[in-house]
């Protein structure tokens, strides 16, 4: 295998979930050594710098995975996804040994208010990272390069819908999305799978649960509850609050992204969850027990801040993964089994690291 064939291509890389990642990827390789440790010499970073993405949110993972010989083995590019000649320029230049998409419109209630960019992003840009990356594949013929390039596409447990008391989705649950937001990222697995089957490109899918820990942009659950909380707003909970999601941390998720692109199997999907199951009013009476006791207020708890407010339209009810095949197959297990742990660490982290919050805040005002 040629030694130029040692770099990823990682879109969506300066937001919440891909920043982890790429933290781990250079954490690893600047600790082990890249060749020592079978990690990429050189990661690509593809972003298109939305709200939601920041070069704020990839400064801080770099300096988590090294500082100076982290930025060192990234290479940041900005663009968006469905620039279908950035994204062929890109793959033909960079020819990667893997390409990792994590770039997506991701909020259920911006897609429902306005659904192009979830369509534009999370299908168009799905298919322009899939052509060029057919293209490229075909390119390599029948060598080395050609067997072990990956194509990693990202996912999220809406893609099947809703469950109800009792249950868990599996990598063989059928697709049944709900939402505009979780329609397009079904239509963009579709895409990847139909890609493996006709094209033979080597693609892997993964889903994954509510994801949680630093970094996330504040207008997710728990970074929204902490950030309402501390500037004494009212903490919003739709509907009575009793909707069900299973948490995973951030870092889990990431590590189980790598498992699949490094040892999955070309056509498989794989699940992570976190086998945390809890209601969403559950979820923000906690970080108020722990806001109480690591920034309490001048009277009274902050659960106090808690406003019931109108359902999101076509709320799912409970989601859950079962995560065995990946435990199996990948060798995948959390370092976060207890979630309790995992939002005390979450919480304290969005409290040391304000700075973060107003720079990605202001940003996007």
């Amino acid at each position: 295998m040629s030694d130029s064939f040692n770099s990823i291509i990682v879109t969506g890389a300066a937001g919440f979930i891909g920043s982890q990642f790429v933290e781990n990827l250079l954490r690893n390789a600047t600790h082990l050594g890249s060749q020592k440790a079978g990690l990429p010499e050189k990661i690509v970073v593809l972003d298109k710098l939305t709200y939601a993405g920041s070069l704020a949110t990839l400064d801080h993972a770099l300096n988590q995975a090294g500082g100076a010989q982290a930025r060192a083995n990234l290479e940041f590019v900005k663009g968006d996804i469905a620039d279908r000649a950035l994204v062929h320029e890109l793959v033909a230049r960079v020819k990667p040994k893997a390409i990792v998409n994590f770039a997506a419109e991701s909020h259920v209630d911006r897609s429902i208010e306005s659904a192009a960019e979830f369509i534009e992003t999370n299908i168009m840009g799905v298919f322009s990272l899939l052509d060029a990356a057919r293209r490229y594949h075909e390119s390599l013929g029948s060598s080395a390069e050609a067997t072990a390039f990956r194509f990693v596409q990202v996912s999220t447990d809406e893609v099947f819908g809703q469950l109800g008391e009792e249950g868990a989705f599996t990598e063989e649950t059928p697709y049944a999305p709900s939402s505009p937001y979780s329609a397009s990222k079904a239509s963009g697995d579709h895409l990847a799978r139909a890609w493996y089957h006709t094209y033979k490109l080597p693609v892997i899918v993964t889903n994954c649960s509510n994801n949680y820990g630093p970094r996330q942009y504040p207008e997710k659950l728990i970074p929204h509850m902490i950030h309402c909380a501390l500037k004494n707003k009212p903490l919003p909970v739709y509907g009575n609050g009793r909707n069900v999601r299973d948490w995973i941390h951030v870092d889990d998720h990431a590590r189980g992204v790598e498992l699949a692109m490094r040892k999955g199997t070309i056509g498989e999907s794989y699940c992570f969850g976190g086998r945390s199951e809890r209601r969403n009013l559950d979820v923000v009476k906690a970080i108020c027990t722990i806001l109480d006791e690591l920034r309490p207020r001048t009277t009274g708890s902050y659960a106090e801040q808690i406003t019931f407010v109108e359902d999101r339209k076509g709320h799912d009810w409970r989601y859950a993964i079962d995560d065995t095949k990946s435990e199996k197959a990948l060798g995948f297990k959390r370092k976060y089994d207890s979630f309790e742990v995992g939002l005390r660490a979450t919480v304290q982290w969005y409290l040391e690291n304000q700075e973060w919050v107003e720079a990605v805040t202001k940003e996007k005002k």
